[in-house]
């Protein structure tokens, strides 16, 4: 079993100044805030465009698909160095890079709405790409400021309120917008259309950039030799240029290959078999093309010394037990990742419930459940410490994915449910009375309750993990391998959903939690190691 040094042990606490406190509150409410600017694009690229997918007429199988417009989330410790290594002029290394990505998601967010789905899908899905990786490069920025901002001391209080934010913006752009854009609002003045909803969120990163350049703490960080940058930016273009010849190679190469293993080992096909046997080929073909891509971009980074980038592994990876760490982050979401991934199709086509009805029960009521989870984790890990806070959160994610086996079995309608009237909050309005269906209702507040608790814990485990010399490359890594089951299990997901039906589909999503449980165990020494860190932290200006 991998072990893991023990840190030094903090210094007991001493009693702290009002102008302390009141630094240690700036400090929180900007980690809440920045986990705002976080969500909201990632629904954005993720169930809010499911949904418009979905009420768009495109089949299950192409929406898995397309949930690999985020890729750029599980590579974006390629470019962190960059953002490691190189300081914007006027506010600083973290907070210039903040507002560039943030503008930048502004003006992304309002071309993806003025593209049609239906009529223009290669185009959309490569603005929706072009979106996720601006917010994949604004989510290096964040990990990297909070991890460096806050002490060893807040990080547990401050993962809860990362969490809040960051759903509560889910809030806004999921399940608020949802309810704009169901029918039955339509004629009414927040009858809205999915465009003009993307254009608000467009809007709303506008002004998270002003809130970035304004309000946020300064840092201070060392300056960095340019011979260092400039070794960095000749190791980032060889890589781009190795991941392209990777692309292209598996266009020509791994999917044509592909597709006549498929059709080989099953023949030919007819009809609907055809295009189901057509999606396993491009899947087959996708797996083919990043056992390809990922080797040749490993190796150019080598050749080209890629500095910042192979230090910060070699940082993370001269840590004892590095490796199992690295496959117990894949794991431990994999299994929620697995359910939740095609989760807005499955209620609004499979089961049939209205765009309101989720909206309001998905989106708001099992949100602010997440959120009442994230702060009870964060209240629990106070008492619990890491590794039990790990194990049992873990052990009610994957128990969550028998709640949707179970509504996948029966069906609406077999729990008494609830009428929620019409109502004009000013901001968001429902035309008329809606129905809840009681199952729905019960298994949401299940699952997000567990996924809020898992997420606090999940996040303060990965920054104990973290060297502030290499924040950004470091937590862009870990949480680009965090990210693997929410995007790589899309097309699975679509292509299995489609063969074997939704029942067995979330029996399989439960078993796919063991593993993360079972290495849970065989690690808990090593975990346990990182529940004591050394006092430590950035300097605010």
């Amino acid at each position: 079993m991998p072990d893991h040094a023990p840190a030094a042990r903090a210094p007991r606490s001493v009693p702290r100044t009002a102008a302390q406190r009141l630094a240690a509150w700036h400090r929180l409410l900007a980690v809440m805030v920045l986990g705002f600017a976080s969500g909201l694009p990632l629904a954005l690229t993720g169930q809010a465009m499911q949904a418009w997918l979905s009420l768009e007429g495109l089949d299950v199988a192409t929406i898995g698909f397309l949930s690999l417009v985020g890729l750029p989330y599980t590579f974006k410790f390629l470019w962190a160095p960059l953002m490691d290594r190189f300081e914007l002029p006027w506010l600083g290394r973290r907070r210039g890079w903040l507002v560039l990505t943030q503008l930048a998601l502004a003006a992304v967010l309002y071309a993806l709405a003025d593209t049609s789905p239906s009529a223009a899908l290669r185009t959309f899905a490569l603005l929706a790409v072009l979106t996720a990786f601006v917010s994949a490069s604004q989510d290096v920025v964040i990990d990297a400021y909070r991890t460096d901002l806050l002490p060893p001391a807040e990080r547990g209080l401050g993962s809860s309120l990362n969490v809040l934010g960051y759903r509560l913006a889910m809030i806004v752009s999921g399940g608020v917008a949802l309810i704009w854009t169901d029918p039955g609002n339509a004629g009414t003045a927040f009858g809205w259309t999915w465009p003009q909803v993307y254009r608000l969120m467009a809007l709303l990163m506008l002004v998270a950039a002003v809130c970035s350049a304004l309000l946020l703490p300064r840092l201070v960080h060392a300056p960095v030799p340019r011979t260092v940058a400039r070794n960095d930016l000749i190791g980032f273009a060889a890589v781009v240029l190795a991941v392209a010849v990777g692309v292209l190679l598996t266009d020509r190469l791994a999917n044509p290959f592909a597709r006549w293993l498929v059709g080989a080992v099953f023949g030919p096909g007819t009809g609907p078999g055809a295009t189901l046997q057509g999606k396993w080929a491009e899947l087959l073909g996708l797996l083919m093309g990043i056992g390809i891509t990922l080797p040749l971009a490993a190796w150019a980074a080598r050749r080209a010394r890629f500095e910042t980038l192979l230090s910060g592994l070699q940082s993370y990876f001269s840590q004892a037990g590095a490796g199992a760490f690295l496959a117990f982050i894949v794991l431990y979401k994999l299994g929620d990742a697995f359910a939740g991934s095609l989760m807005t199709p499955f209620l609004l086509k499979a089961m049939a419930y209205s765009p309101a009805e989720v909206g309001v029960v998905n989106k708001v009521i099992g949100l602010w459940l997440t959120i009442g989870g994230a702060l009870l984790g964060g209240a629990l890990m106070l008492k619990l410490g890491l590794w039990r806070s790990l194990l049992l959160f873990g052990v009610l994610q994957m128990a969550s994915n028998l709640g949707f086996w179970w509504l996948a079995l029966n069906g609406p309608g077999v729990l008494p449910g609830l009428t929620l009237p019409a109502f004009d909050w000013g901001f968001v309005q429902l035309a008329q009375a809606t129905r809840v269906d009681g199952g729905l209702l019960m298994v949401i507040a299940f699952e997000n309750l567990s996924g809020g608790m898992g997420t606090a814990a999940f996040v303060a485990f990965l920054m104990s993990l973290c060297n502030q010399r290499f924040t950004a490359t470091q937590f862009a890594l870990l949480s680009a391998f965090a990210s693997v089951g929410r995007v790589w299990v899309g097309p699975l997901a679509g292509v299995l959903a489609e063969s074997i039906g939704w029942p067995t589909f979330f029996l399989v999503s439960t078993l796919a939690a063991l593993p993360a449980l079972w290495m849970l165990w065989w690690l808990r020494s090593s975990i346990r190691a990182l529940e004591v860190t050394p006092a430590s932290g950035a300097v605010d200006d």
